[in-house]
Parts: C-alpha cells; sequence; structure tokens
C-alpha cells in the first residue's frame, strides 16, 4: 500500500470514499468502475483495500475491524485479538505500567495492551505500518505512541516490560529458522535477560529456549496460534498450555502434571488441544481424567470416565474395528457408514484418501480414529460426546 494513498484515506474526503467502498457492489470489478467515476484509481484501490481487509480481519478482531486500518501482510501477523487481550491481562496482574513493542506492524498488541491500561509505546522499520498503527490507535481512541525506528537501537530501558513478535518471512517466504527472524536471534535472547515477553511460532524447539524462561503455548477455539516467551518477574513456571474458547480461558503448567503410564483402551478416548502438546503436557491431561496413555509416543489419552476438560476433546469408544484397509471397509459398509470422518496420530495414513478408497455409500456418520495402541496399528470406531 502507498503511504500518501493511506494517508488519503484518513482525510474527510478519503472516509467518504472508504464508506462508499463498503456500500460498493460485491463484484471487484463493478466496484471499481462504480467508484472509479469520480475518484482517482490509486485512492479507490486504497479504499477497497481496506473494505476487503476489514471484513477478512473481523475473524481476528471481531467489531473493532470495522473502525481499523491493514496491510495484507500486517493483518496476517497480527495476533487474534482474544489472545493478546490474554497477553496484556498477565502484564497487567504483574503490575506492569509501561511497554514498548519492538516491531508493532499494524498495532494489534499495543491495542490489547493500551485497552488494559498500559501506556504503550511502538516501533517499526515499515512507515506505512507505523501510519496504520497510528491510526488504529486513534480510530478505537487509545492512547499511545508509534514511530518509525529499528528495533535493534531502540533504548527499552525505561520501560517497564519489552514486547516483541519478530517477523518470520523472508524473500523466500515463511522461515522456522530463528537465524532469519527480524529482529535476530541474538537480540531476542538480549530481551529475555529482562522483563520481557516474545511472541514465537508454535514450533519452536524447546531446546533453545533459555534457562528460566516460560514458555506458553496458546489455543484459541481450537487452533494453536502462538507461543509466548515470558522473562524475568513476568516468567511464573516452566511450560504453561492456555486454551481460549467460548466458555472463557484455562490454563495448565507443568506443576499439573505428576505424569501417567499406558494403560489399555477404555471406555473414552482424548483427543488432548494442541497447545497442550506442544507444551508436552498430554500426561497432565492424563492424570486429569483420571487416564493414561494409548502409547508412549502418542498423544491421545484414554479413560474409563467422562469428564469434560478445556484441554481436550472427548469421544466415547464404540468399539475396535479392523485395521487394515480391506477388513476395515468391510467393517463400515456392514455398520451402514457412508459419511466418515477420520482421526489420525501417529500412524502413516492421508485421511483423504483413505476415504475415497473406502468408497462407502451408506446412511449413517461416523468417526474413526487411527493410531497406534501399545505400538500397535488400531482403529477405533468412536463418538464425540
Amino acid at each position: 500500500m502507498d503511504l500518501d494513498d493511506f494517508r488519503w484515506l484518513l482525510t474527510d474526503d478519503g472516509q467518504q470514499l472508504l464508506a462508499r467502498a463498503a456500500d460498493a457492489p460485491a463484484d471487484p470489478l463493478h466496484a471499481q468502475t462504480q467508484l472509479r467515476r469520480t475518484a482517482d484509481p490509486g485512492h479507490v484501490a486504497a479504499a477497497l483495500t481496506q473494505v476487503g481487509l476489514r471484513r477478512k480481519a473481523e475473524a481476528k478482531f471481531g467489531d473493532l475491524a470495522a473502525r481499523m486500518y491493514f496491510t495484507p501482510d500486517g493483518l496476517e501477523q497480527a495476533t487474534r485479538l482474544p489472545v493478546a487481550t490474554h497477553r496484556s491481562a498477565r502484564l497487567q496482574a504483574a503490575q506492569m505500567e509501561t511497554l514498548v513493542d519492538l516491531g508493532c506492524g499494524i498495532g494489534g498488541d499495543l491495542i490489547a495492551s493500551a485497552r488494559a491500561g498500559l501506556t504503550c509505546a511502538g516501533v517499526d522499520l515499515d512507515p506505512v505500518r507505523v501510519a496504520v498503527a497510528e491510526a488504529n490507535l486513534a480510530a478505537l481512541d487509545l492512547p499511545g505512541a508509534v514511530m518509525v525506528a529499528d528495533a535493534t537501537g531502540v533504548d527499552h530501558s525505561p520501560f517497564d516490560v519489552a514486547f516483541a513478535d519478530p517477523a518470520r518471512r523472508t524473500g523466500r517466504g515463511r522461515t522456522f529458522d530463528v537465524d532469519d527472524w527480524t529482529p535476530p536471534w541474538p537480540f531476542v535472547e538480549g530481551l529475555l535477560r529482562r522483563d520481557a515477553c516474545v511472541k514465537v511460532a508454535p514450533g519452536i524447539p524447546h531446546a533453545i529456549i533459555p534457562a528460566g524462561v516460560e514458555a506458553e503455548w496458546v489455543s484459541d477455539h481450537g487452533e494453536v496460534k502462538e507461543a509466548a516467551l515470558w522473562s524475568g518477574r513476568l516468567a511464573t513456571t516452566e511450560r504453561r498450555a492456555t486454551v481460549i474458547g467460548d466458555g472463557g480461558l484455562a490454563t495448565l503448567t507443568e506443576e499439573d502434571d505428576p505424569g501417567a503410564g499406558v494403560v489399555p483402551v477404555g471406555r473414552f478416548l482424548y483427543e488432548p488441544d494442541g497447545a497442550v502438546i506442544r507444551a508436552g503436557l498430554v500426561t497432565a491431561v492424563a492424570a486429569g481424567v483420571q487416564g493414561g496413555l494409548v502409547d508412549a509416543h502418542i498423544a491421545y489419552v484414554t479413560s474409563d470416565e467422562a469428564m469434560r476438560t478445556p484441554f481436550a476433546r472427548g469421544y466415547e469408544v464404540l468399539e475396535e474395528l479392523p485395521y487394515r484397509e480391506k477388513a476395515l471397509r468391510a467393517a463400515l459398509r456392514e455398520r451402514n457408514v457412508g459419511a466418515l470422518t477420520i482421526k489420525k496420530r501417529g500412524v502413516e495414513v492421508v485421511p483423504e484418501q483413505l476415504r475415497k478408497r473406502l468408497d462407502l455409500s451408506g446412511d449413517e456418520t461416523a468417526t474413526v480414529v487411527l493410531t497406534r495402541v501399545a505400538g500397535s496399528g488400531t482403529a477405533l470406531l468412536v463418538r464425540p460426546f
């Protein structure tokens, strides 16, 4: 997005065009044709881009999206508001009053922190993202300052806490190598020697997390969204899994994990949330449902108890079916199954391909779990509860 075109959108004329773009026909070509009759093509493109991004952003920012501004990459990298709100609540609970966001992007985390009452400042290398972040704070009537600067050269010592969300993309696309992050990993390690919070990819290797730093994996409605590294006074445990759902928020730490062994498959099967798996706390779920693991290397839990837990989805085990494909097909056809959900873990199966090969056409729906039980391939017919 061009910086001048974006700044023009913030003028009275720009706001009028943005409102017209929101009411324009859904067909992009038709909308452009209609709006270009009275407006500059560059301005029209900027307005239509914002309208499209605002609609897309509703999944992350809810009702706030209609008043906010975005860039395509900024929206993609932005934290979902419920996740950012949780993080800001932790800062508030730790009595942090001032925060500097070192790489603030479009300002998603600044917004959450400002709403929590922290005094916030943000920096970013990209002038467009800085302009967007400023506009978002203003649009939501939130205090805060943003400026163009290199995060690695900013003196963050006057602030109670430093927050960073290193960019994990290069010219080749998304990268999982911490040496390719911007700011780079050595800078992150330096931040983590003080009171800081750093948002990282959920797949971050446990081995590179510095000693004394808390790693928290967060999922939102079943999707693992990020990991956050907490240091200094903000670190309260070693590993944490936090799950956010319609019922609120729940958290699990290694202090809740007495361990669990492998047990025979019981009446119920539990599929731990991805944040729990990433945090290495599957045995904590097993203990919580008074059960054990189906296999020492598989993230499925079993129990004879039907228990509701925010940390796993539960299934009633109806019966064990043949594991081999031909016999499995016969068993499912015998049960008049047509619509089949295939869940798998620890076995070389591509559910879409297997479903096609099974070629089922019955009237019943079913769920099959393909996994290893005590090292052996197993098929379990289950029913969600």
